[in-house]
């Protein structure tokens, strides 16, 4: 998942946009699936191999897209580039504890941590950047923090999967933001920075006495190369929407992949629901229906 960028105020009609935004956010929710899959891999060898084989794939589609001007701007820029180091840190952990969490069965807190998101980014741009919160924000935050008091209090052991999760995407999201630059070439960035590391992650693997799980057989080598098209394909769609849509209904769509996550831990993974985790989601719930309620209050003023 990724964090959004400013529409550019609806050059399009919504519907143009709906597609590729419904498509990301599918993806992202659809996830857990594809991990499973591969959770024979190392969790800290698989997000190696995802780093490894994302930068090639940016690469393509940075060529196809012609965008190799705006990279080598960001490249250029040592205020870019120092800002690119950081959310390439907080991007490299994100990943590292969503894939863990997910094979270790922690599905519940991966679908909080990302409900929390984008009240988190609420509460950092207060915070930071001196924005200034409606009521019905501060009271989204509020309902929010109490969700995780009841996590902290009932299922200690998996709130910090949450709460890195949302943090990190968070600060991720606000890093970027000092950013001038596309989704796709700053991911792109973030892989080759990242990428010494990730050779060095998948070498270490190869030379350990498991050897490497990439090469062993043609079925994992497949599913570990295609992590790259399931970590850029949805950014590209994502970027797409973003252009699009206006913000407050492309910040509506954004509760898609935490909900698909919440349902397929559920129904498919039968994760057990403890009460302090189910009164947590509905906490969230009212606090993601406060907040989507205030996003789309400011859309209507906006448009009378």
């Amino acid at each position: 998942m990724t964090t959004p960028e400013p529409s550019s105020a609806a050059s399009g009609p919504v519907a143009s946009g709906l597609a590729p935004a419904l498509g990301a956010y599918l993806i992202w929710g659809f996830l857990p699936l594809y991990l499973v899959l591969v959770r024979s891999v190392p969790a800290f060898e698989f997000v190696g191999w995802r780093i490894i084989w994302t930068l090639p794939l940016c690469l393509l589609i940075v060529a196809f897209r012609r965008q190799f001007p705006e990279l080598l701007a960001a490249l250029k820029s040592p205020k870019s580039l120092l800002a690119l180091l950081a959310s390439a840190v907080l991007i490299g952990i994100n990943w590292f504890v969503y894939i863990w969490a997910i094979m270790a069965g922690e599905v519940y807190a991966t679908s909080i941590g990302y409900y929390l998101n984008p009240l988190l980014n609420v509460l950092l741009g207060t915070l930071v950047l001196g924005e200034t919160l409606s009521r019905r924000q501060w009271l989204a935050v509020a309902i929010a923090a109490l969700a995780v008091a009841l996590l902290a209090a009932g299922a200690v052991t998996s709130l910090w999967i949450s709460l890195t999760l949302g943090t990190s995407f968070a600060v991720y999201g606000l890093v970027r933001k000092q950013v001038a630059v596309g989704s796709l070439p700053c991911l792109t960035i973030e892989s080759a920075i990242l990428l010494p590391i990730a050779a060095a992650i998948a070498g270490w693997y190869a030379l350990s006495p498991q050897g490497s799980s990439f090469g062993q057989d043609g079925w994992t080598s497949a599913l570990i190369i295609f992590s790259g098209v399931v970590t850029a394909i949805p950014l590209l769609l994502f970027a797409l929407a973003a252009r699009r849509m206006d913000y407050s209904t492309l910040g509506f769509l954004q509760y898609i992949a935490p909900t698909i996550v919440f349902f397929l831990g559920l129904f498919v993974f039968h994760q057990p629901l403890a009460p302090a985790k189910l009164a947590s989601f509905v906490l969230i719930w009212v606090a993601v229906g406060v907040f989507v309620w205030d996003l789309w209050a400011k859309r209507k003023a906006a448009l009378a």
